[in-house]
This record gives structure tokens, C-alpha cells and sequence, in this order.
């Protein structure tokens, strides 16, 4: 077994406007459970991550960038260097970029490989460990890997931030009638998919309505949104690089979201969610959450219209038993226990 005092990790990961900045935020919450047992992070990036840069300067995390093309073979003599150079004997590794070659490249540098995954997208699987946070997570995904790799899978392993786990114990409560929106479609949100709800929004007839939107700092739209949260009939907040999101998520009522990682902390936070599909990736885990009555899934943002997401969101507001329902289904699938349990793991292979 090791201890956190004998290395680093090393994260090899990327965010940006099309990619998002999910991969990076999910290793970020790996990095805090590593330096709460007393470890130290570094994050290796081939991409300019504008102010999640920042974001992880302020967590005491250091960012090396590499002028490589991501999940290249010079990516992978470029990352060995550096984990060579900090004295790492792990790796984490998150990216669709990253394939089977990438990951063999780094075991044969003697380095041990976990590597953050969502749908078996590499050829084969060298890593010691796979980890796949999501509902569909299954042995059947990964029929290519070495006997030797050992897979994490479900929402057992949700990876969720320092910010959140002071929540484990907090108790929701769900109000007769829903006032409080929450709005969170994504860091970069490329398509724009947060005027659209915003719009719908718009159209709400309520009274005591308000809202929160919260857009990451690479949001190319910035400006369009905050005239339309000007214009608004009711309150609408917008808000760029927000770090305590738990704390707005127990402020609100009910969330509209992206698909993807935010939909653990949601689960979490036991806030009944309508989500929207922004990315491909996102398709089956907002699907499975639609099913179990987690969520309400309305589908790929593109097919879904103002009207529909307006009605969508008016009967919720008013659906005090469906939100109840929602929100103990959430509660019960993420306990919060995620990263320490990745931590463990770790130590103990």
C-alpha cells in the first residue's frame, strides 16, 4: 500500500468550448479527495483552459501544458517526461482523445494508469484501473483489457467536489409549489443551449417566480444571456464561474440541466432535474435517469421546442408528489462517497 506523501498525481485531461469542462471538473474532484489525505495534484493540458486554469491555481493545483497534439504519440512521451520529472507513479487519464495506444505508451513507461471512461470508446483497455461513474456502466463495455485491469463502475464512484461533501447530510424540502429555478446547461455551452431555456422561461406565467443561471467561464454568450435575464418578467441572476454550486442547488426548487456529470451532484443534492441532451455522450445517462424517475429527460436539445419546455417546466413546478419522488431517487443513487472511494483504490492496487 502506498501513502500520499510518497508522489503525486498526475491528470492528463483537456477542457475547452466544445469540449466542455466536464472531464476537468470530475479530475478536479479527484484531485481534492487526494489532497485531503494529504497528496498533491498536477494537471498536464495541451489546450488553453482559460480561467479553469485559475480555478485550479486557487486549489493549489499546478498546471503544466504541453505543446502536443492531444493523444498523439508525442502527447505520450511529452506526459511520461513530466511524470518522470515530479517523481509520479500514477496517472490519471480522462479524455475521449486517449485510445488503447495512448494508454499502452504509458505503461510501458512503468507508470500505473487510471483512466476516466463513459462509454468503452478505446480499442483496448491497458490501464490498472477503469473507472465509469455512470449508470450504464457495465463488465460488457470492456470485452479488451488486461487481466489484470480492474474496473469501477457505477454510480458508487460518482466523482463529486470539495464543495459538496459538507451536504452528505443535509435534509431537502420540497415545497407545496416550486418558485426557485436553477439553470446549468454546461461550462461552455457552445450551441447556446442556455438561451433557449431562458426563453422558455420567459413565457411562465407565475407568481413568485425566480431563477439562477449559471454559465461557465468559457461561455461565448455571456452578453446575448444577460440581456435576456435583463429583460426578463421575473428575477433571473446570471452567474459566471460559480464555486458553490451546492449551495444554489439547495437554494432552488427544481434544476434544468445538461446531461453529464452535473447530473450525480444533482442526485445528490436531491434537486428534482428536467434534463437536456447537448452532447452525445449524454444520451444514455439522461435516458436511464428519465426512466428510473430520477429526471424528466426531454431529449437532444435541438428537437425540443420553447413551447414544450415551457409546459414541461409549469407542471413540475405545481407536481409536488412527482418532485418529492424525484428528489429520494436521486438522494439514494449518489452518496457522496465517490472520490474517497477512487482514493482507496488507489492506495490499496
Amino acid at each position: 500500500m502506498i501513502t500520499p506523501t510518497q508522489f503525486n498525481l498526475l491528470f492528463r485531461v483537456e477542457a475547452s468550448i466544445a469540449i466542455g469542462s466536464g472531464h476537468l471538473m470530475r479530475c478536479l474532484a479527484l484531485a481534492q479527495a487526494w489532497q485531503n489525505v494529504g497528496g498533491k495534484a498536477v494537471f498536464a493540458v495541451a489546450t488553453d483552459i482559460g480561467r479553469l486554469q485559475t480555478r485550479l491555481e486557487a486549489e493549489a493545483i499546478a498546471v503544466r501544458f504541453l505543446p502536443v497534439v492531444t493523444g498523439s504519440d508525442e502527447d505520450g512521451k511529452e506526459t511520461i517526461s513530466v511524470a518522470k520529472q515530479l517523481g509520479v507513479s500514477w496517472l490519471i487519464i480522462d479524455g475521449y482523445q486517449f485510445g488503447g495506444d495512448y494508454q499502452a505508451q504509458l505503461k510501458a513507461a512503468g507508470l500505473n494508469l487510471l483512466f476516466i471512461d463513459d462509454y468503452g470508446h478505446a480499442e483496448h483497455y491497458y490501464a490498472d484501473l477503469v473507472l465509469n461513474q455512470n449508470l450504464s456502466a457495465d463488465q460488457s463495455l470492456y470485452p479488451h483489457r488486461e487481466t489484470k485491469t480492474q474496473l469501477l463502475l457505477g454510480t458508487d464512484y460518482a466523482l463529486l467536489r470539495r464543495e459538496f461533501w459538507q451536504w452528505r447530510n443535509w435534509k431537502r424540502e420540497i415545497p407545496a409549489t416550486a418558485s426557485k429555478i436553477f439553470v446549468t446547461l454546461g461550462g461552455g455551452d457552445p450551441d447556446n443551449v442556455t438561451l433557449k431555456v431562458m426563453q422558455a422561461l420567459s413565457t411562465i406565467e407565475k407568481e413568485g417566480l425566480e431563477a439562477v443561471v449559471v454559465v461557465g467561464g468559457s461561455n461565448p454568450h455571456y452578453d446575448q444571456l444577460q440581456a435576456v435575464a435583463q429583460a426578463s418578467p421575473f428575477p433571473i441572476a446570471l452567474k459566471q464561474n460559480v464555486t458553490n454550486m451546492p449551495e444554489w442547488m439547495a437554494w432552488a426548487d427544481l434544476a434544468i440541466a445538461a446531461g453529464g456529470s452535473t447530473n450525480w451532484e444533482l442526485a445528490f443534492m436531491g434537486l428534482p432535474s428536467v434534463i437536456i441532451t447537448v452532447a452525445e455522450n449524454q444520451s444514455a445517462i439522461a435516458q436511464q435517469l428519465g426512466k428510473m424517475g430520477i429526471t424528466v429527460s426531454l431529449g437532444w436539445y435541438h428537437h425540443l421546442t420553447i413551447n414544450q419546455l415551457s409546459a414541461t417546466i409549469t407542471n413540475l413546478l405545481s407536481d409536488h408528489r412527482q418532485r418529492q419522488q424525484m428528489s429520494e431517487k436521486g438522494r439514494k443513487l449518489v452518496d457522496g462517497l465517490g472520490s474517497q472511494r477512487v482514493i482507496d483504490q488507489i492506495m490499496e492496487t
